[in-house]
């Protein structure tokens, strides 16, 4: 290491002569060259002085002291770099002749590299010899390996022709039992074909009616939009005689406009919201009348399978293996024919068997296919046969008064009830205590992240959106619905809030509020919220932009000075506000 650092130094010191030297010949060029320029000068100045030109006689001289004080300059630069050269110079041959003194230790070493190299050329010989050996080893493995694997494909095939034997054997039993079944088959497709072509025709006249409604559907939808152009032109002319009216009065026509247009808002929000409630109550009726209905289904397969079971058991061995080859070849017959059968869901909306018959008339031999049927029953509703058939609406209020069911009644008469009471509640102030066994917790049901909404910094006629996290901090499960904000905040600010039901105690939920400034004015108040266990607020602040100065020093303080001493001290203003302003 210490020759290396040595020869590294040596380098080193030669790269900074050879650049040394390089600066002294550029210095020594340059003071040359100035020298020229110099007595070009003068000879210039004594020209000028025979033709008494005093104008070029002074702009002479004063380059000739310019290149006097530059060539003074690059002489005493030469004399600092001769000094250096012979400084970096002496350095070097200090370290030449240091590095001489280790002459013994460079050849010792390159003597031990050398033998270091002869040791790992021989570690290397050695590890090919022992990898050499290894792979022997493992082809040996690999091949006893191969051995195994024939015996055992040898073994392999033996039992397979075994098998093909017992298939070939067992095949021909089978044979004997499907030639008996294959007439049995036969007349029921032929009573199948008979009923799915009674169903086309009542599909067929299906899809003319539909294409009647269609037809008077276009007729009104054509009468709609000429109605909706005349409410678009009396909007205008009422628009239009209410700015007149507000001229007349005095008042700001954009501002009533403004709170005019956004109660229409309100109240076609209002509205959808209310279809969408009354959306979401048919779909909830609709998946009752689903569940219903597939517990009957299964009710009925119940049964089905029950009776199969009761009608199989006094028959023998031989009569449930034709059964068992029956179901075989009716799949591999359905299969090829079941372009002629009628769709399933067609079946189950009509509410009744194929050809109008009930369940009971179903022949036994069939009634083992109930599971599957119900299962591509599932399958074929998702794709109905005729597209746009059963496009229109579903009147889920009729299915409801055609199936009452008392129980259902009674369901629905002990959720009334139980509404009325929590809406009671709500309107008297009493609400529920947030209990757990051995203690009752005090405070706010819902914590919110930020804890206060701040709008900081608007500028009028932008938009400014927040979104704000609302979690249950209470012991049980929770709801919160949105009440309102403060009167002063109704014409700037917007909440939108889906209530998420019944919420379990730590989870949250998100409501966005938005921010239109129309007035550069600050304000402040809140967003309300009513809960299972009280109402609750989120602060609400809305600040404009202002100018905050401060000064980083309360008190300057000089500390112990002598008499004629001069102390400073520097003070910062800063404006951490958003408003620049001028101070003084």
């Amino acid at each position: 290491r210490n020759i290396k650092l040595l020869d590294d130094m040596v380098k080193e010191k030669e790269l900074v002569v050879q650049k040394t030297r390089q600066k002294l010949g550029a210095c020594q060029l340059r003071i040359k060259m100035l020298a020229k320029q110099l007595d070009r000068v003068d000879m210039e100045i004594e020209r000028e002085e025979e033709a008494g030109n005093v104008a070029a006689l002074s702009r002479l001289q004063a380059v000739s002291r310019r290149l006097c004080s530059e060539l003074q300059r690059e002489k005493e630069l030469e004399l600092i770099i001769d000094l250096k050269l012979n400084q970096s110079t002496l350095e070097m041959w200090e370290i030449q002749i240091e590095q001489g003194k280790y002459e013994v230790l460079r050849d010792k070493l390159q003597k031990d590299e050398e033998q270091l190299q002869k040791h790992y050329q021989e570690q290397r010989e050695r590890r090919i010899w022992k990898e050499k050996r290894t792979a022997l080893q493992a082809e040996g493995k690999r091949r006893s390996r191969d051995k195994k694997e024939e015996k055992a494909q040898k073994e392999y095939e033996e039992r397979k022709k075994k098998i093909v034997e017992d298939v070939k054997r067992n095949h021909k039993k089978a044979a004997c039992f499907l030639k008996q079944s294959t007439a049995r088959i036969h007349d029921k497709i032929a009573k199948e074909e008979e009923k799915t072509r009674e169903h086309m025709e009542r599909r067929i006249q299906a899809v003319l009616s539909l294409k009647t409604s269609i037809t008077s559907n276009r007729e009104k939808l054509q009468t709609l939009q000429v109605l909706n152009k005349a409410k678009a032109l009396e909007a205008k002319k009422e628009e239009m005689k209410m700015r007149e009216a507000i001229l007349a009065e005095g008042g700001n026509v954009v501002k009533e406009i403004f709170l005019h247009k956004r109660q229409l808002k309100h109240e076609k929000e209002e509205q959808a919201f209310r279809e969408l409630q009354k959306s979401r109550k048919i779909e909830i009726v609709s998946r009752i009348l689903k569940e219903k209905a597939s517990i009957h289904k299964q009710k009925e397969s119940q049964s089905r399978v029950r009776a199969t079971k009761a009608h199989e058991t006094g028959n023998c061995w031989s009569n449930c293996s034709l059964v068992v080859f029956n179901r075989v070849f009716q799949t591999c017959v359905l299969s090829q024919k079941s372009w002629l059968s009628p769709s399933p869901g067609s079946l189950a909306a009509e509410g009744t068997a194929p050809g109008g018959g009930s369940p009971e008339d179903i022949p036994q031999d069939v009634l083992w296919d109930s599971g599957d049927d119900e299962k591509e029953k599932e399958k074929t509703l998702l794709e109905p046969e005729f597209p746009g058939l059963w496009g229109q609406e579903y009147d889920f209020h009729k299915i409801a008064k055609a199936e009452v069911d008392p129980t259902l009644l009674a369901i629905r008469a002990v959720k009334k009830e139980m509404a009325e009471k929590k809406m009671e509640a709500l309107q008297t102030g009493s609400f529920a205590k947030q209990m757990v066994p051995g203690r009752e917790r005090k405070g706010c049901a819902f914590h919110s992240k930020p804890s206060c909404i701040h709008f900081k910094d608007f500028d009028v006629g932008q938009t400014y959106k927040k979104k704000i996290i609302l979690t249950n901090a209470s012991y049980s499960v929770n709801y919160c619905r949105l009440v309102g904000i403060s009167e002063c905040l109704k014409d700037f600010i917007s909440v939108h809030f889906d209530p998420p039901g019944k919420m379990s105690s730590g989870m949250s939920c998100e409501f966005v509020v938005t921010f239109k400034p129309m007035i550069n004015e600050s304000l402040k108040g809140e967003v309300m919220f009513v809960a299972q266990t009280g109402s609750f607020s989120v602060p609400l602040k809305c600040t404009v932009k202002s100018c905050i100065l401060a000064l980083d020093k309360e008190l300057i303080d000089f500390g112990s000075h002598v008499v004629g001493e001069t102390i400073s001290r520097t003070i910062s203003l800063t404006n951490s506000g958003a408003l620049g302003t001028t101070f003084k």
